[in-house]
């Protein structure tokens, strides 16, 4: 069965029947096994009250007590579910109320005892929905003649039953290997998996990117399908696909990306942009996307697996592509091709504000590929111009010196903020990509620029979604919670700055501004800027419009300019697309003149439906039914770029075991305190019991760790000497000990506890 259950779910919408063609015809049920197998899902879903069948077609029933959500489980067997919404309560399930759930796991939730003020309302899974565990990473070991494997995760509160799969499990013993799941517990009954790979003797005999890509599951290569798909691909572009669109061959486009890192896999290249000077103090910035819609249909083997894979993922030199490289060189922009895209021309005047916009499909002609290394040189030495690049850096002049710091500007005026990080901590995407703000490296700030223009380019898209009455998926981000500023605040406070809140009842994007503002001023500017970063939740994509925290949007952005790398910007990209196909440019055939869809001019003259109802109706559904799994693929590549970078640290601080750095106090708990290394941005713990000289007592109220008979304390924001003793590679767990630092306190310090 290529679906889930919670797939299979998604495609029933607003109560309404689905008939069985339907539901095979959207999951891509072509062959015999495939319909059997979803007539079998149906007919349990039937059977368990979850959907009823009326006519031959099926509903689905929502049930006020049963919640969907994902469980969270504890080493020690605590487990909880945690509800779509942010506000709900986390509901308790006991052991015997999981069903064979795994941590992880995405479920639906019976409520069997209301919470209280102080206890959680108790549950149990009545269904899961979808598996997130397929494959993990385990250690096998022998038990009188039978293989087990024993799961790293200690969250994995279970064995699995190992079959030989082609070699022999005896080599397998107590090494660290990726099992695939072939079949899951039945009542009392083990799961039972195969080895599918031997990745070492442990997990640092192992590489960095195997373990993240087993941990998480996420696919290294492409179906032979897929690969067949993107080789069949048009190699040219017809002369009547030229005409359909506005030639824009004529401007001057420069393609502006990072190095080629030269790692794994082709990097992908859509974007390209252009400037026009229009009348003395306005300029038209020209915004151009690979029109990767055109080449991907809805439905095909390479629209299934982009969608299954819902986004490309960074680890290191290697990316874990949306698409094969067939398709990435064929869609790629290269200077002097003609490529299809889809470009967004956006007026702006002599203060940054944008006056209007259009987006059309064109097709370009890349005058200049240029890296961002390239155009920094180029605006700081111009003496050795080559001649055939002159334009171009007049172009790099007015968009970098002029255009870009007006446009900033006016992200600043409406209290957004910037996080400055080292370039390694800079987003792959020229928006602000999976990090929710802009981060500026003072080492690379062309980079930071360009993302301010771009930015643009989701913002005037979702307006015109909006004003069309179109369906969209919204990228959003809630604020950030006091909770997690807290620690922040008086680690700040306690380096000599002044933070604090302009309310008590939330957070604004301004108070973010002043922070980053005043850390500037500060000796741990680098570690509070970090802190500050990953003080942002992460952002979520839904179909209504909403705020955007992290860009200082108060109602509407999208992301758009990644349709190769996101599959989100790819269905935004087909809704531009079915708007230039299908738009009804006036209220009636009798009208004589219609409006132009593509420009934000028509916004205030359309008072009718823009889209036939059929098609509006299909998108809406479509966008709707793919929202969840795209947020959870958004959340695994968070977790495996964050996971890589967790090891690459262990990894570096297990080399220098033994090694002495200065570090900051970032965080103080009763078992110990948290010191972040400033240079390298890397975090370890100093054990309480590793504090030899005294019993240091807790004091909560002060975050900070208090020597009874020295009277040295351990607080936020303290400067400490640490010495690296041991590091737990898998974990990421990095344990120091203290060499000096601290701060001497008087009893006046502790009054008010």
């Amino acid at each position: 069965m290529h679906f889930s259950i919670a797939t299979l779910l998604n495609q029933f919408v607003d109560n309404k029947l689905v008939a069985g063609k339907v539901l095979e015809k959207k999951l891509s049920c072509q062959d015999e096994d495939s319909i059997k197998k979803l007539q079998i899902a149906l007919d349990a879903l039937v059977h368990i009250g979850v959907l009823t069948k009326e006519y031959g077609k099926y509903r689905r029933v929502h049930d006020e007590d049963v919640v969907e959500a994902k469980l969270r489980c504890s080493s020690k067997g605590f487990c909880f579910a945690l509800q779509n919404q942010e506000d709900e309560d986390d509901i308790y399930v006991g052991e015997s109320h999981l069903s064979n759930a795994w941590n992880g796991d995405r479920v639906l939730v019976k409520i069997i005892k209301d919470g209280s003020r102080r206890r959680s309302p108790e549950g149990e899974v009545k269904l899961i929905l979808e598996r997130a565990n397929p494959s993990l990473l385990a250690t096998v070991k022998c038990e009188e003649e039978s293989y087990r494997a024993v799961p790293l995760d200690d969250r994995l509160l279970f064995e699995l039953e190992l079959k030989e799969n082609g070699q022999s499990l005896a080599d397998s013993v107590n090494h660290l290997v990726h099992v695939t799941v072939t079949r899951y517990p039945i009542g009392e009954n083990l799961p039972i998996g195969k080895v599918s790979r031997v990745l070492g003797s442990d997990a640092e005999a192992a590489a960095d990117t195997d373990i993240v890509c087993c941990k998480h599951d996420l696919p290294q290569s492409f179906p032979e399908e897929v690969i067949a798909a993107a080789n069949s691909l048009p190699q040219t572009i017809s002369l009547e696909q030229e005409q359909e669109r506005r030639d824009l061959r004529s401007l001057l486009t420069l393609m502006i990306e990072p190095e080629n890192p030269g790692g794994e896999g082709i990097p992908f290249r859509e974007n390209a942009f252009s400037l026009e000077k229009v009348g003395t103090q306005q300029w038209q910035l020209g915004i151009h996307i690979g029109d990767i819609a055109h080449y991907v249909e809805p439905g095909s083997p390479l629209d299934l697996e982009a969608q299954k894979r819902g986004t490309a993922i960074y680890l290191g030199d290697k990316v874990l592509s949306l698409f094969p490289d067939e398709l990435i060189s064929r869609c790629s922009l290269e200077a002097g091709k003609d490529s299809l895209s889809i470009s967004i021309l956006i007026t702006i005047d002599e203060k940054g504000q944008v006056i209007e916009f259009e987006i059309v499909p064109s097709i370009i002609n890349v005058d200049h590929h240029l890296t961002y290394r390239q155009v920094q040189s180029l605006l700081g030495n111009q003496e050795y111009v080559e001649q055939e690049i002159i334009g171009a850096v007049d172009t790099l002049e007015q968009l970098f010196f002029t255009l870009s710091p007006l446009v900033k500007a006016q992200r600043l005026q409406r209290e957004g903020f910037e996080i400055t990080l080292p370039l390694s901590c800079l987003a792959p995407y020229k928006d602000e990509g999976r990090l929710g703000a802009i981060v500026v490296s003072s080492s690379l700030p062309v980079q930071s620029l360009l993302t301010e223009l771009v930015v643009l380019a989701g913002k005037v898209v979702a307006d015109h979604l909006i004003a069309l009455g179109l369906p969209g998926i919204y990228c959003t981000q809630p604020e950030p919670d006091y909770d997690q500023l807290e620690d922040l605040l008086k680690l700040g406070n306690n380096l000599g700055l002044n933070l604090e809140l302009e309310s008590d009842l939330e957070v604004t994007s301004h108070d973010y501004q002043n922070f980053s503002q005043q850390f500037s001023k500060s000796s741990g500017a680098q570690i509070l800027h970090y802190l500050l970063l990953i003080s942002l939740k992460p952002v979520k994509y839904i179909s209504n419009p909403g705020p955007h925290f992290g860009l200082a949007y108060s109602n509407g952005y999208t992301h758009c300019v990644s349709p190769g790398q996101r599959y989100v910007d790819l269905l935004v990209q087909r809704v531009l697309k079915a708007l230039f196909a299908s738009g009804r440019d006036r209220r009636h055939n009798r009208a004589k003149h219609g409006v132009n869809l593509g420009s934000s001019t028509c916004h205030n003259r359309i008072n009718w439906n823009v889209l036939p109802p059929q098609i509006q109706t299909n998108l809406e559904t479509e966008l709707s039914a793919v929202l969840a799994h795209l947020n959870e693929r958004h959340k695994v590549a968070l977790d495996g770029e964050k996971d890589l970078e967790g090891l690459k640290k262990a990894e570096k601080m297990n080399e220098r075991t033994g090694e002495i750095f200065s570090g900051l106090i970032t965080g103080v708990q009763s078992y110990g305190f948290f010191v972040e290394i400033e240079d390298i941005l890397v975090e370890g713990l100093v054990h309480v019991s590793s504090l030899k000289d005294d019993w240091y007592e807790y004091r909560a109220c002060h975050s900070c760790l208090v020597g009874r008979k020295n009277r040295i304390a351990y607080r936020l924001g303290d400067q400490v000497q640490v010495e690296v003793k041991s590091v737990d590679y898998y974990r990421q767990q990095i344990d120091l000990v203290t060499i000096g630092g601290g701060s001497a306190v008087r009893d006046e310090d502790f009054e008010d506890d």
